[in-house]
């Protein structure tokens, strides 16, 4: 039975994503989460979020957000609007060389900071919101920060796994495409990656999210990974993100009756799998 590592992303956007995420953790529906540190109230998140771990071996990561509307935690990577630029604008300035570079390095410095001031320790993982920890300028940071602040934790390599890409899957390829390399860096640096990523799609009702996760979890080898994206729609959530609705649909998967036999028609235990000297054993 190959082990699988099943991360909700974007953990404190909202307190209805959050409270979703922990309480998954906690019946051990998934085994790791991946925390944005640059809301207010993320003390309190963390506490909740240890609760619902305890005695699960959850992994518990720091998601690096560098897009979105929202404030950063550092001045430099604020847009006139005072928030993070969007997603496009940053891949454009990432993938010309244009980031600067001691501002990307600072706000991750200071996301890092966070997670530690509010868990009290560094993450077990370190990924990045839209994926941009493994751009260019960005990844040599996210690297760097990895290595001083949580040399035993491992990165997210949304390199996709063949078997986990969804039919012609232009996002998942694009995604794979944008982490040529990142696995060889982070070995470099001493740091471990999962092995093969799924989870990757257009988050349109259209899909039959059941099915999908079935075929992400058979698709990735023993020690993948697969993103998901469960959570519960409130106000701050409508705010902020545009993800809302399919987060419910995800949750109602995890949490619901064909939970087992998903993972049981896929080969999975959601013992966290030891990643080089990264691995966590779950309890």
């Amino acid at each position: 039975m190959k082990r699988v590592i099943l991360c909700a992303d974007d953990y404190a956007i909202s307190p209805g994503v959050s409270e979703a995420i922990a309480a998954l953790i906690a019946d051990r529906r998934i085994n790791a989460t991946s925390v944005m540190t640059v809301f207010d109230g993320l003390a309190p998140a963390a506490r909740a979020l240890d609760d619902a771990a305890a005695d699960t071996g959850a992994s518990i990561g720091l998601h690096v957000t560098l897009t979105g509307a929202f404030a950063p935690l550092t001045a430099g990577m604020a847009e006139p609007s005072g928030t993070f630029a969007s997603l496009p604008k940053l891949l454009l300035s990432a993938l010309s060389r244009r980031l600067d570079a001691k501002a990307v390095a600072a706000e991750v410095e200071a996301q890092f900071a966070a997670f530690h001031d509010a868990f009290g320790r560094p993450p077990d993982h370190v990924d990045g919101h839209q994926h941009v920890h493994v751009l260019p300028v960005i990844r040599t940071a996210v690297i760097a920060a990895t290595a001083r602040h949580a040399p035993h934790a491992f990165l997210r390599d949304v390199t996709p796994a063949r078997g986990a890409l969804n039919g012609l899957d232009i996002k998942g390829r694009l995604i794979g495409a944008f982490s040529a390399g990142f696995a060889r860096d982070a070995a470099r640096a001493g740091l471990a990656t999962n092995r093969g990523f799924g989870g990757a799609y257009d988050f349109s009702g259209d899909h039959d999210f059941a099915t999908l996760l079935g075929h992400f979890l058979a698709g990735v080898p023993d020690g993948g990974l697969v993103m998901v994206h469960p959570g519960r729609v409130d106000d701050p959530l409508v705010a902020r993100d545009p993800l809302t609705h399919q987060r419910e649909v995800e949750y109602g998967v995890l949490r619901g009756p064909q939970w087992r036999a998903i993972l049981d028609a896929a080969d999975v235990s959601l013992a966290l799998p030891a990643l080089g000297n990264a691995g966590k054993a779950a309890a």
